[in-house]
């Protein structure tokens, strides 16, 4: 059975059909549940959330679009799982973060008396064993933290606004993915992107972890935003 049959057995109500499409599409539904890792929600509930956008798709199919069902389904999965995120007020911490958060401050800890300074990220991750971006993240779990809703720079603007301000979240997605859009930044310049706005340093933080001045930080965030919205329009 071809899966516009099952879509339009989901539709009338098979739950055996609807059952069969997660199935046969979990790999879609995982890779857009993976784009929203580190963001205080376990991989398990991003999948659930990913499955139920997936069968809202399902219910809002039109077997009649002319387009592949796949290209309809992204956005759904992404948007049910950022609402989730947007509206659920609580960071959740895992465990494995949280002991790795004690790990590295019982090391900084001993490096400043051992060193009589504040220790480098190097130092830290040396100590460790940690990579920087694990630090940052553990560091930064369970304190308040800028987010993809904040609102950065003179104009005011977030990432967010790239998923949501000139385009619909169908189309943006169906053409590039912000993640996506990320990778393809020069290395530093998708580093910083990334502990800026998913794991929430501050540009002060950030200058520590790369080991350069937070106006360079500052430059640096400022030229990539700017490419991002190149790469997203």
């Amino acid at each position: 059975m071809n899966q516009e049959e099952l879509i339009r057995l989901s539709q009338a109500g098979d739950k055996d059909a609807s059952e069969r499409l997660i199935t046969e599409n979990t790999g879609l539904i995982w890779s857009v549940a993976r784009r929203y890792l580190g963001r205080g929600t376990e991989a398990d509930d991003l999948y659930q959330l990913g499955c139920l956008g997936f069968l809202k798709a399902v219910d809002g199919f039109d077997l009649n679009f002319g387009t592949q069902f796949s290209t309809y389904a992204v956005p759904k999965i992404a948007g049910e799982i950022r609402r989730f995120l947007r509206d659920d007020g609580t960071i959740k911490v895992s465990r494995t973060v949280k002991e790795h958060a004690v790990t590295i401050r019982t090391a900084r800890n001993q490096l400043i008396v051992s060193l009589g300074r504040e220790p480098t990220i190097t130092e830290i991750s040396e100590k460790t064993g940690f990579s920087p971006e694990e630090i940052a993240i553990a560091e930064t779990a369970t304190a308040a933290t800028e987010s993809i809703q904040k609102e950065n720079g003179e104009d005011g603007f977030s990432l967010e606004d790239i998923l949501t301000d000139t385009e619909s979240e169908e189309k943006i997605v169906e053409k590039i993915s912000l993640r996506q859009a990320i990778e393809k930044l020069q290395e530093r310049d998708a580093t910083v992107i990334k502990l800026r706005y998913f794991h929430g340093l501050t540009q002060e933080r950030v200058a520590k972890v790369l080991c350069v001045s937070q106006v360079q930080v500052s430059r640096i965030e400022k030229k990539a935003l700017q490419a991002l919205r190149d790469l997203m329009m």
